[in-house]
């Protein structure tokens, strides 16, 4: 377990002893049998429920094909989730854990097996028509009492190795929402969010690259909607001296026939807003910033974990917000 510094610890209890007076029936809280909703090569998707009380947060454990041991933290709302990555025709076993505060209140479990192939066979609709496996698999009949729709899927910052994708969800609300695409390498990905999430920055693509993106909302383990976009990633970085020369007041015919020094120095005007918090929940934060002169690269988030390790969250320079799962 975490060995928080001492000063926080005394003020974790004294919250403990303001807030929560009575211990025994906070731990009324109970998990519902952990079901497979979905099965493909290389993911899982997972639901359950609670039929008693509740919990500020989940977490699922389980070890991936090396035998590492993996856990993905959700907030005390979440009821589904989708497992990314997996490798196919091989046994999972997923603990799914409910924590109030930081103690485990109760466990369930439940074994998978992957499907056979590759995963390509993920249904990654890249080069697929519009009426595409994914839509028939919630037949209108189902999709109509849940009302629960997405806007359109907006580009909000390209780079030659990120994307940065918002949306909207004008009616209804989802459970969760997966983006999936296909790598460089043809290979296909999938990006697990939860039901809150309106943006999402992708990391690790290629430069001067075509991808295609697909984000379905989902509810109870059901793709509900889909939207989709293409966006072609930005070229490679240029050395400084080209990249800097259309930052600057200067006109580019002169700067290409002078290449001054002095042309550098109003670059570093770059300044950051407020670092503000946008939303809260037990396992989670959400910030934003400003940029209120000048332009950065990227931007780097860096916090310590529960247990005191070093985390950091990578950026590009067109992001003004992120949520820190």
């Amino acid at each position: 377990e975490e060995q928080p510094l001492p000063s926080e610890e005394q003020k974790h209890e004294k919250l403990q002893t303001e807030k929560l007076p009575s211990e025994t029936p906070l731990a009324q809280a109970v998990l519902g049998q952990l079901k497979i909703s979905s099965v493909t090569p290389s993911s899982v998707g997972l639901q359950w429920s609670v039929p008693e009380g509740s919990f500020d947060s989940f977490t699922l454990q389980y070890r991936d094909a090396q035998g590492q041991p993996q856990a993905l933290p959700m907030d005390g709302g979440s009821r589904s989730v989708t497992v990314p990555g997996l490798s196919p025709s091989h046994r999972y076993r997923f603990h799914l854990y409910g924590l109030r505060g930081r103690k485990k209140i109760d466990h369930v479990s439940t074994e998978a097996v992957t499907g056979e192939g590759e995963a390509s066979e993920e249904p990654l609709p890249s080069e697929e028509p519009q009426e595409e496996k994914p839509q028939t698999e919630s037949p209108p009949s189902e999709a109509l009492p849940t009302r629960a729709v997405l806007g359109e899927l907006m580009v909000s910052s390209v780079t030659p190795s990120s994307v940065g994708l918002q949306w909207s969800v004008p009616e209804g609300s989802f459970d969760s929402f997966t983006l999936q695409y296909r790598d460089a390498q043809g290979q296909p990905q999938a990006l697990p969010m939860d039901g809150g999430s309106r943006s999402v920055t992708v990391p690790g693509l290629s430069p001067s690259r075509r991808y295609r993106f697909h984000l379905y909302g989902l509810k109870d383990g059901k793709r509900i909607d889909r939207v989709s976009t293409d966006i072609v990633t930005d070229q490679p970085e240029e050395p400084p001296s080209h990249s800097e020369e259309p930052q600057t007041e200067i006109s580019p015919t002169e700067d290409n026939q002078l290449d001054h020094p002095e042309t550098e120095v109003p670059l570093v005007r770059a300044v950051l807003g407020e670092l503000k918090v946008s939303s809260v929940t037990p396992s989670s934060v959400g910030l934003q910033w400003s940029v209120p002169e000048g332009s950065f690269d990227s931007f780097t988030l860096q916090y310590r974990d529960a247990q005191g390790q070093p985390q950091a969250l990578p950026m590009d320079g067109g992001s003004r917000s992120v949520t820190v799962p």
